[in-house]
């Protein structure tokens, strides 16, 4: 960008000129020369700009292999204190590559008082378009949930595609959806979120329907629009009756056997699978992603003595859970409301387990079932060193395993058989104190 100054008198004053920089360690996002008397520019425009072209080249060169994958930046706008909004960024980028995204930059800001149309202030939106031409981004994440309003404005403004948190967990609910039991949820999930913030298009399209009592302003796309999701939603809401009688004959039939029901609880990525894979010796898929596992696995696991339970692995949960998905995924509510004692399982490796186990904790009282019978867990112990594993298993009454390290789950399953059977009896003892 190069501008020319006017004198008085109508001849050429100083030059200003700037340009975007390829992205460098510095992080620095443009030059600023300063500013230049006509008869001090010595240097051509295609000496300038022939060797910025090349440079700016090299980051498509560089990412050849991630051609598939959409470039976002992250953003986080939050009044809460720099560790916790660090924190929060990096989950999101986490969840980003669950969405199989490439994060290529992020941008924190903290306020006392957020923009009620564009969230950011307008100096650092003018950042995030800069910043966004620099590293050739498809798509802006926001760690906040957005207004429908703020969704349009800011799409206007930097011409990116734009995401919230809760939109970004349904779109990843949405790629890793198996069964069409799950894939009724999310898709019902994602209409419902989606309804209230359709946008009107163009007003080139504000007559569309004709023929008798047509003659008004007729029915606009936005109307159109709103229909069609709000008729989706309903042929949805009755396939999903449909296929919850299916889901209540199921747990009618395994109910009326006195099988003991354990259910694998906990936040997301802290193991929970391979937990199942590990004692059940079963194949369920792990991945070392945020919401690897959506659809509910159950298996059986046998005791001595003829004893068996049944056990579950339901979906993750996370801070900030979208009210959307807590009732979309029924049959994961379903299975924890029927069972008997929940493993809560615990990434002890984690920077902030702790908080981790206060937000599953809060999600289940909001299910009602926090007086549900708890054993807590801690995974990944071998992440860990033992002495510290020792003291957080006693300060907080907890059972330290590796999921990857068999060897490590025989205490577990003295526990549960401890906990679930009193003598020959099918009974589950309360959670104590300490859990």
């Amino acid at each position: 960008m190069v501008a020319i100054g006017v004198l008085p008198g109508g001849l050429p004053g100083k030059v200003f000129m700037a340009h975007l920089l390829p992205e460098n360690p510095e992080g620095k996002i443009y030059e600023v020369y300063p500013p230049l008397s006509i008869e001090q520019m010595n240097r051509s425009a295609e000496d300038i700009l022939t060797p910025l072209y090349d440079e700016l080249d090299v980051p498509e060169k560089t990412y050849a292999t991630d051609d598939r994958k959409e470039r976002a930046i992250l953003i986080s706008v939050s009044k809460a204190n720099k560790l916790d909004q660090e924190e929060s960024l990096e989950e999101l980028r986490e969840l980003a590559h669950s969405a199989e995204l490439n994060p290529v930059g992020d941008v924190i800001q903290r306020t006392k008082m957020t923009h009620p149309k564009t969230l950011l202030g307008e100096g650092k939106l003018k950042e995030v378009i800069m910043k966004g031409l620099q590293s050739r981004a498809d798509l802006l994440i926001f760690d906040q949930n957005l207004t429908p309003l703020q969704v349009r404005k800011i799409g206007e403004i930097t011409e990116m595609k734009v995401l919230d948190r809760t939109q970004l967990i349904l779109d990843i609910f949405a790629q890793r959806a198996v069964t069409r039991e799950a894939q009724v949820q999310v898709e019902l999930a994602q209409l419902r979120y989606r309804l209230p913030r359709l946008a009107e298009r163009s007003t080139a399209l504000s007559r569309l329907t004709g023929g008798i009592g047509g003659r008004g302003p007729g029915e606009t796309r936005l109307e159109v629009d709103k229909r069609r999701t709000r008729d989706r939603i309903t042929r949805l809401e009755h396939e999903m009756e449909s296929l919850a009688q299916g889901r209540l004959q199921r747990r009618m039939k395994r109910n009326a056997h006195p099988i003991p029901i354990l259910s694998i609880v906990g936040y997301t990525n802290a193991g929970k699978s391979t937990l199942l894979n590990a004692l059940t010796k079963s194949d369920v898929k792990t991945e070392n992603l945020l919401f690897s596992t959506l659809d509910t696995s159950t298996r059986r696991l046998r005791f001595p003595r003829e004893r068996e339970v049944i056990i579950t692995d339901t979906v993750g949960f996370i801070q900030s859970l979208p009210p959307d998905l807590m009732g979309a995924f029924q049959s994961t509510l379903d299975e924890l409301k029927d069972a008997h004692l929940l493993i809560h399982l615990v990434d002890i490796s984690a920077p902030r387990f702790e908080d981790q186990m206060g937000a599953v904790e809060a999600i289940l009282a909001q299910l009602g079932i926090d007086k549900t019978p708890k054993l807590l867990v801690f995974n990944k112990t071998d992440r860990v060193d033992a002495e510290t594993v020792a003291l957080l298993c006693k300060r907080h009454g907890a059972l330290g395993v590796s999921a990857l390290h068999p060897g490590t789950l025989l205490p577990l399953l003295a526990a549960i058989e401890e906990r679930v059977w009193q003598g020959d009896a099918f009974s589950v003892l309360p959670a104590a104190s300490n859990d």
